[in-house]
């Protein structure tokens, strides 16, 4: 029988340190490719935790591990952030940040450094306690690239070092609650020609800036009608990118096109996306070229790992023994947990989305906190969290 009280007064415990790890993740700038040092701190914070292993694969995620055993368990979270957008957002300095008796502040907090806090201290937790059934090893994952490309991290860590849990406890930010889902996400592009010629005679030219004005209706039209579902709510289009070519500003544009973020619901594919939108009248009418992005980004370490730009959707059952399993932990300690999903994509598409190993996810922060100006996170959230997971694998059944 797990000692829960203990477990809650050992997060406790650690809640000056988890809240001085933060606030130095958060002083070091870590935008997608450029999370080195942030890497190193993590890690340098593993080993001085007395983790059994811990280091920087070649992709340049840090990798933590407590325990041995056959079983593996991981905790995952991203350590990349997006930038500051507007500095004049910010009522204080993002990469500074501050600190109350509550609340940490700085870009990162909720999304998702503190994820990743909550996770080395829960997995110390796991240590103090001894808390790792026999034969379980638990992996703490800090991954890189997630805001450009999210699961791109574990798709390289499954394929290329064969790394694969039993069950991935993903730690973005939940709200208290715990999530057992999310809609997937495609990046489309839709691309049409024209001839250029001067402005001046335009009849002599054909505008692909205006055969895409036309389509951008019907796709507009199209984002009414796409499918819900009962769960994960309703798939959703956004036109996020425009682009065009012409010789000059006295010139008709010659070529014209849009990227589109598609947010897939549960029973939509990339196939039918894409499809739906060469089905278009408009699209069909002007020759329209609909195709899904790929992305190949060198990290930080040197490594390109290309992959289409195609993020699945991802639905654990609630009787799973990783849902029960979160949800007896989160119960043990602090009482009845809600259970919902994710509104943004998270690691989850490549974990479970493509490579179908089980997912479910609680994270300290809030979601809304995301890619925010004056970005914060709570002290009671990195406690909360480190003392559930401390607790998982033990009440992990199969």
């Amino acid at each position: 029988m797990l000692e829960y009280e203990k477990i809650r007064e050992a997060a406790e415990g650690y809640r000056a340190d988890m809240t001085a790890f933060l606030r130095d993740l958060i002083r070091l700038p870590g935008e997608s490719c450029g999370e080195k040092e942030t890497a190193a701190r993590i890690v340098a914070e593993m080993n001085k935790l007395g983790f059994d292993e811990a280091g920087i694969d070649n992709m340049g995620n840090a990798l933590g591990y407590m325990g041995t055993g056959a079983r593996l368990i991981a905790f995952d979270g991203h350590i990349d952030t997006v930038g500051i957008g507007n500095p004049e957002n910010w009522t204080f300095d993002p990469y500074e940040g501050y600190e109350t008796d509550e609340e940490i502040g700085g870009r990162g907090a909720s999304d998702q450094l503190g994820g990743v806090v909550s996770a080395v201290y829960g997995a110390k937790i796991m240590k103090d306690l001894s808390l790792l059934p026999e034969g379980t090893r638990v992996l703490v994952s800090g991954t890189v690239q997630e805001e450009d490309c999210d699961g791109l991290c574990w798709e390289y860590m499954i394929k290329e070092e064969g790394i694969r849990p039993e069950f991935v406890v993903i730690t973005e930010p939940t709200d208290g609650k715990i999530n057992r889902g999310q809609r997937g996400r495609m990046e489309i592009r839709v691309e049409v020609q024209g001839v250029s010629c001067h402005g001046s005679a335009p009849e002599r030219g054909d505008n692909a800036i205006y055969k895409m004005g036309e389509i951008l209706g019907e796709v507009r039209a199209l984002g009414d009608r796409l499918k819900d579902d009962a769960f994960l709510g309703k798939g959703t289009l956004a036109v996020s990118q425009i682009y065009f070519s012409s010789p000059s500003r006295c010139a008709v544009a010659d070529m014209c096109a849009i990227s589109i973020d598609r947010r897939l619901t549960d029973g939509e594919t990339w196939e039918s996306a894409l499809e739906e939108l060469r089905q278009l009248p408009s699209v069909q009418k002007y020759g329209g070229v609909v195709s899904m992005y790929e992305y190949a980004r060198e990290s930080y370490t040197g490594l390109t790992y290309p992959i289409e730009c195609f993020f699945p959707t991802w639905v654990l059952p609630e009787d799973a023994p990783a849902a029960q399993a979160a949800v007896k932990a989160y119960r043990g300690i602090y009482g009845e947990p809600v259970v919902d999903k994710w509104t943004f994509s998270t690691n989850g598409v490549s974990i479970m989305g493509r490579n179908g190993i089980p997912c479910i996810g609680f994270g300290p922060g809030k979601e809304a906190q995301a890619h925010a100006p004056n970005e914060k996170t709570w002290k009671e959230d990195l406690v909360r969290c480190a003392a559930v997971y401390a607790a998982i694998p033990a009440s992990y059944e199969k």
